[in-house]
């Protein structure tokens, strides 16, 4: 059985601080980051109990894919990828926002239209919508950077008001998030798939701002099957995602959405077999490129070597 990397504790030379997410370990080494992408999934803003085999291996490679894939768009944080899990890049001060950008009503979005909202993020909604039908164009529904927590909706206008981000930082990071979207979009229509909504990340260092952290992997972003998208939406059938939501369909089928009290549902093997299958799958769809599965066994000291031996080159 191939095992998943939970945990990590590294001593990289240099090394002055560690901070653990939810899935990523970041060693900030002089003044460089060293984002070590483990296998741990979480929904609802948990961790859920067991990790996905190969998940942090996906998720770093598709995101190198496409930061190097918009370069000519907005610099970004990277410098090199050294282990299938991990990157190593610059450290940027993160700006206090997460830009989520969406095409489709589906998630969180349809979750609060379904409640009544017709607004999000200050952007009002039409009336009789269905879920994952298509915005007439995609819509910046912005939320907090929550260091513990949930991630919480806001507004432009009360990311402005409050002095989160300068103005002019804003329509930039407003103008970047389209044109990631876009290029995303037409990437993912080469392979026959739709890039449903996404996030991104963005920071400022000496003046000039960088995306930063993953883009367009299954954990920030959505994607649906190209080939059948209109004829399910006509019939009222699902559409076939590619992306952690049917984890949250999963939990939320076993009574949990992440509230207070309750219990997370028990992980069977076979449920983390399919999760890391999905994974894979989505790798495969979205490069075009066959999934090379990297060795599991000595996991933590394969990434010791290769990130000392890039810092010593550097």
């Amino acid at each position: 059985m191939n095992s998943a990397i939970v945990e990590t504790n590294f001593s990289f030379p240099g090394l002055k601080n560690k901070y653990v997410g939810k899935v990523r370990d970041v060693y900030y080494v002089d003044d460089y980051l060293v984002m070590v992408v483990s296998d741990r999934i979480s929904a609802f803003d948990i961790v859920l109990p067991k990790g996905i085999p190969f998940k942090g291996q996906v998720l770093n490679q598709i995101a190198e894919k496409f930061l190097d894939a918009t370069r000519d768009i907005v610099p970004n944080w990277k410098l090199a990828c050294p282990d299938p899990n991990v990157t190593v890049g610059k450290y940027v001060e993160p700006f206090k926002v997460e830009m989520v950008i969406r095409g489709y009503l589906t998630g969180h979005a349809w979750r609060q239209y379904k409640s009544g909202y017709r607004e999000i993020c200050g952007i009002s909604l039409p009336e009789n919508m269905k879920e994952h039908q298509r915005f007439t164009k995609p819509i910046i529904t912005p939320t907090t950077k929550a260091d513990v927590g949930h991630d919480e909706d806001i507004s432009k206008e009360e990311i402005l008001s409050t002095g989160l981000v300068q103005k002019e930082d804003y329509e930039k990071l407003e103008e970047y998030t389209y044109s990631l979207f876009e290029r995303g979009t037409r990437m993912a229509e080469k392979m026959g798939l739709i890039l449903v909504d996404t996030k991104y990340e963005f920071g400022k260092k000496d003046g000039k701002i960088y995306l930063i952290d993953e883009i367009h992997t299954p954990d920030s972003s959505r994607y649906f099957y190209l080939e059948g998208y209109e004829e399910k939406q006509e019939n009222d059938m699902p559409q076939k995602q590619l992306s952690k939501e049917f984890v949250r369909e999963w939990l939320m089928g076993e009574g949990f959405q992440g509230k207070e009290g309750q219990a997370v549902p028990e992980m069977g093997e076979d449920l983390v077999n399919s999760i890391s299958d999905r994974y894979i799958e989505l790798f495969e769809n979205i490069t075009g490129d066959k999934f090379q599965r990297t060795d599991t066994g000595n996991a933590n000291e394969r990434i010791e070597k290769s990130v000392t031996a890039f810092l010593n080159s550097i």
